[in-house]
């Protein structure tokens, strides 16, 4: 095997024997050759496309198995199987489809013609020839670029995914994805037109979470600034993890009246803030309190838990009789939940002992989207501009188990008491029970939300660059990110197509950019590592 598609890579240069997240060479294989596999299925979608032929079903499970792959989502080898079944026979009925409509179906051998092998064993003899080194690239560089673009396409499939759940959908974000993903198994692509795309999928990413933002919103109502209590209540519990707002729903209908409360964990701590979620009286708190405790936090948690997308490490022993899976989420021995039945979750909360007693600790404040933090626009501009607020810091990203990102803690301790901090995604839980205080009625912590609602961020930095016609560049801003997983990634490459400078990046560069790739970052756009808070801080302000 050969991964390296996340920032713990082992030794910061790709995991070879077991990956860092839990994958074994078996898994990996089977994405692999699932990923081939869509590259030769988005050939055929992009020359269906030539002749006016686009089918639904394919463009559903491209997003929906290119998701399977990232980081800490699916590790279920069965499951692959059959995805990797289906994406050939998918292929194959688009070519009739392309065909009949007068298009190209002759495709040289490779990605749109290969045929699985009906064993196991076949298949990751196929897998292993199929790996991320055997892409084809005239330089490194080139490589370095078809890789980049590869996981900042599976970051795009993961947020084009939640929101066609949702109903949300655009043949654009479609059309690009196989175009990107036909590319990556492209022997001709230039070191200009790779560039190119990791630009252009910066651009449909920001569409598509602007998607997920229209669905999470039109369905939910606008977040709303929440306190989310950090302690229990007594009485049985089911905890929900991941990012799925539609399963957090459901979980709370199938829930309702039943002398449960249900808790929220890592990135869904930001649902509370919605008034379509908020509403029902049983949603009560957010339990643990980052990616890296997660095992340790859930064999504390003396009810059912529910994984309703990525972010999950290997299970433990402790609470796995009390763990299940929803959506794409897959461990082998782990119940999978499908349809979204969430009543085996429900009766087994029912069974277990629940909180003894309430415990009322300390609360948190999240809800701070675009609409919330604008509807004090003035106030904000209005004390930057009397030197109240000195400067804003966007610190957020993914959260991993690096010692390392202990900067990120020690970032936000140390900025000063005239300045405010945004944060997002799961990288907030470095530092998101920190008090520290407000300016002028304005918190200092503001929790934006999930990963995905860095589209929020966005629209606040562009709304306040407006306000005081200046660039986004030109603002008091600086952006301090934490990377895991392809979801950072495809935000990122947004950030770098919106020509966002002076970014800084940690723990540590991607393993997959190229010395050369990163002259290029540099000189275009002075994205940098981080060093130390103390130094950066220095740096930045002066």
């Amino acid at each position: 095997m050969f991964c390296y598609q996340c920032e713990q890579a082992a030794k910061g240069e790709g995991c070879t024997v077991l990956g860092v997240c839990g994958k074994n060479a078996e898994v990996a294989a089977l994405q692999d050759l699932l990923i081939y596999g869509l590259q030769g299925l988005s050939m055929v979608a992009k020359e269906g496309r030539k002749v006016g032929v686009s089918d639904r079903d394919v463009n559903v499970f491209t997003v929906e198995a290119a998701f399977s792959t990232l980081t800490n989502v699916d590790f279920d080898p069965e499951r692959f199987v059959a995805l990797i079944n289906r994406c050939v026979e998918l292929r194959e009925r688009l070519k009739d489809k392309v065909r009949a409509a007068g298009g190209k179906t002759d495709f040289p051998e490779g990605p749109a013609t290969f045929q699985p092998k009906n064993t196991k064993e076949g298949l990751l003899e196929q897998g292993e020839a199929h790996g991320l080194k055997s892409y084809p690239a005239d330089s490194s560089d080139i490589l370095s670029l078809k890789h980049t673009l590869l996981f900042g396409v599976k970051g795009v499939c993961a947020y084009a995914d939640h929101a066609q759940i949702l109903g949300k959908e655009d043949e654009e974000v479609y059309a690009f994805i196989h175009e990107a993903l036909a590319a990556t198994a492209d022997p001709g692509l230039s070191l200009n037109d790779a560039l190119g795309l990791c630009l252009k999928c910066g651009e449909i990413n920001l569409k598509t979470m602007g998607l997920l933002d229209a669905a999470n919103t039109g369905r939910y109502g606008d977040p709303v600034p929440t306190k989310v209590p950090l302690g229990h209540k007594k009485g049985k519990a089911i905890l929900v993890s991941g990012h799925d707002l539609l399963d957090l729903e459901e979980i709370l209908k199938a829930s309702e009246g039943k002398g449960i409360y249900v808790y929220t964990h890592g990135e869904m701590l930001p649902c509370h803030g919605y008034p379509g979620l908020k509403k029902y009286p049983h949603f009560y708190g957010h339990f643990g309190s980052a990616w890296q405790n997660q095992n340790k936090e859930f064999g504390q948690f003396p009810g059912s838990i529910v994984m309703t997308t990525n972010c999950l490490q290997r299970p433990q022993e402790s609470y796995a009789s009390n763990l299940f899976t929803t959506g794409l989420v897959g461990w082998p021995g782990i119940p999978h939940l499908k349809d979204r039945n969430f009543k085996p979750a429900v009766d087994r909360a029912l069974e277990l002992p629940g909180f003894p007693e309430d415990a009322n600790g300390r609360f948190v404040m999240t809800g701070f989207a675009k609409n919330a933090v604008m509807s004090v626009a003035d106030k904000v501009i209005e004390a930057v501009k009397n030197r109240q607020i000195r400067h804003f810091f966007l610190v957020g990203g993914c959260d991993g188990a690096k010692p390392t990102r202990n900067y990120y803690t020690e970032f936000v301790e140390k900025v000063p008491k005239d300045c405010v901090v945004l944060t997002l995604a799961c990288g907030k839980f470095r530092f998101f029970d920190k008090d520290l205080g407000d300016i002028g009625g304005i918190p200092r912590l503001l929790d934006v939300g999930q990963c995905n609602d860095a589209y929020s961020a966005v629209q606040i930095a562009v709304a306040l660059a407006n306000a005081f016609n200046v660039s986004v560049n030109e603002l008091p801003l600086s952006l301090i990110l934490s990377w895991y997983e392809q979801k950072a990634v495809a935000i990122l490459l947004t950030l770098l197509y919106l020509g966002i400078q002076n970014m800084r990046l940690g723990p540590s560069l991607p393993a997959f950019v190229t010395p050369n790739v990163l002259d290029v970052l540099v000189k275009n756009y002075n994205i940098k590592p981080i060093s130390t808070p103390d130094e950066d801080l220095k740096a930045i302000l002066g």
